[in-house]
């Protein structure tokens, strides 16, 4: 067999594959071995009747089929890997047949690979250093969550329902005196002002007495969620059988002692400030390497072919499945789109944008590696270990028993990560800037009265992974890029045995 290759478009390879008379004759009793019991000819038992006998009866082409694939097997992995200095496969190839006859056969796989980058200013340039501050106001706002955490409710007696209470009410919901689905509940826990039910019903909760029952008049907004409640009027019958307030318990040092294991309020204080402080810290790294990351990014320019955008979405889509179910006890994602209304193609296809910025990314940043040659030395990868090992309270030959190559190249990784990094924020004029406090979200209304709205946000696609996260899987790309084997060269033989015949 010869082969050459050659630069297609699109950052793509054409890899053009001959098979001389004696091959092509080989495939094709190779072919005819494999599967002549699936022919019958008669006077012939099923399995037995000659090649040549076969191919009169069905055709000359009978057997390329099987022939073609049985040679794309078996020469197309070892070119890739012979070649993989030259270019990297990053999915699989579409297959074509040049030419094929008696005398022998051509056939072409035009396979997407790895594209080169054309770098942009990633030196001496102006990138975003964020910094987070932590106030006095937010070790408050912890003590506050830690009162919240060990509050407990206690019956409201002499009042009416105010806002911050916690009215068990039953509710019957209906729309031109038809009810609707959803719209019912008994014993339901209502914390009033929170925002949960839809505007206006709260609101006339609030002054009802303890076994008080009352209509409560209420529009679906024009953008509601369920589409034959939107903008309708409806009215709900409801009946409120009991009232609660939060108490908050009283911060003195045997309440933080018993709550969160301190020795004092100023204790907790102190590690409350000393976490935030180490939160802000990777929070404000994070956001800076991302700034760095996509500075460089929109800079550069490649040429990515589809296969590429197409593995990451798919990642992207198992991964939201899975926070899915690990968030709602095993909910499928098929599920969750019935529910939602939507389809997994238009789901899928929510995460492109995304998935193309990802992978510009990890290719970018593979290119400044390359360029800058970051390696991790074997001493550098020895030091980690030692750590590990002190760590995890073990003597380091004991503990290094336990360390695999790959967990070697892991550490070899995590180390050229971090040194990449390092290189860019020194090489860089990193100007501080404290980054403006997002307000917060508003409750989600009820998707109807007792049933609150589905994972809010979720369809949307996930957030952009840490610029760590984007460099650790750019820097493994290589590994993670093969095609997966062997795809079936069955549509192209198919063709090639139409033209036979």
């Amino acid at each position: 067999m010869k082969y050459k290759f050659e630069p297609s478009e699109k950052s793509t390879v054409k890899i053009t594959m001959t098979f001389d008379k004696a091959e092509w004759d080989a495939a094709n009793q190779k072919a005819y071995e494999q599967t002549r019991g699936r022919y019958f000819v008669n006077g012939f038992r099923k399995g037995k009747a000659p090649r040549h006998v076969i191919e009169l009866n069905y055709g000359k082409g009978v057997f390329y089929e099987d022939a073609l694939n049985n040679l794309f097997s078996d020469h197309y992995y070892d070119i890739i890997e012979k070649e993989k200095e030259s270019f990297t496969a990053v999915g699989q190839p579409e297959l074509s047949v040049e030419d094929i006859g008696e005398t022998g056969a051509v056939l072409v796989a035009v396979v997407p690979v790895k594209p080169d980058v054309k770098l942009g200013a990633y030196k001496g340039i102006n990138i975003k250093k964020a910094v987070y501050n932590v106030r006095d106001e937010d070790v408050e706002a912890e003590l506050k969550r830690l009162q919240e955490r060990n509050s407990r409710l206690v019956a409201v007696e002499g009042r009416a329902a105010e806002n911050g209470d916690t009215a068990t009410i039953d509710f019957s919901g209906s729309i031109d005196g038809v009810k609707f689905e959803g719209g019912t509940g008994e014993n339901y826990p209502l914390v009033l002002g929170s925002g949960s039910f839809i505007p206006g019903f709260e609101e006339q909760v609030v002054g009802m007495q303890v076994g008080e029952e009352k209509d409560v008049n209420v529009r679906f907004p024009d953008d509601y969620q369920a589409e034959e409640l939107k903008g309708k009027d409806a009215v709900f019958a409801v009946k409120l059988h009991k009232l609660e307030k939060k108490e908050l318990p009283e911060v003195d040092d045997e309440f933080i002692k018993d709550a969160a294991g301190a020795e004092s309020v100023d204790a907790y204080k102190k590690e409350t400030r000393e976490r935030l402080e180490k939160q802000a810290k990777e929070r404000a790294d994070a956001e800076t390497e991302n700034n760095i990351v996509k500075a460089i990014s929109d800079a550069s320019e490649v040429e990515i072919p589809d296969a590429m955008i197409e593995n990451q979405m798919d990642i992207m889509v198992r991964n939201a499945e899975y926070r899915l179910g690990m968030q709602y006890g095993g909910m499928k994602l098929a599920d969750y789109l019935k529910y939602m209304g939507g389809t997994m193609e238009q789901f899928r296809e929510g995460y492109r944008a995304q998935a193309l910025d990802v992978v510009k990314s990890q290719l970018v940043i593979d290119k400044i590696i390359r360029e800058e040659a970051i390696k991790a030395e074997d001493a550098e990868i020895d030091a980690r270990i030692a750590e590990l090992a002190e760590k995890a309270g073990k003597p380091l030959e004991e503990y290094k028993k336990d360390v695999d190559e790959s967990q070697r190249e892991y550490l070899a990784n995590d180390i050229v990560i971090n040194k990449l990094f390092d290189f860019l924020k020194a090489n860089n004029n990193m100007t501080e800037e404290e980054p403006a406090e997002k307000p917060a979200k508003k409750p989600a209304a009820k998707k109807t009265a007792k049933k609150a709205e589905a994972a809010d946000g979720e369809e949307k696609p996930a957030r952009k992974p840490a610029a760590k996260k984007t460099a650790k899987k750019a820097e493994t790309a290589d590994g993670e890029e093969k095609p997966a084997k062997k795809p079936a060269a069955k549509k192209t033989a198919k063709k090639a045995e139409d033209k036979a015949e």
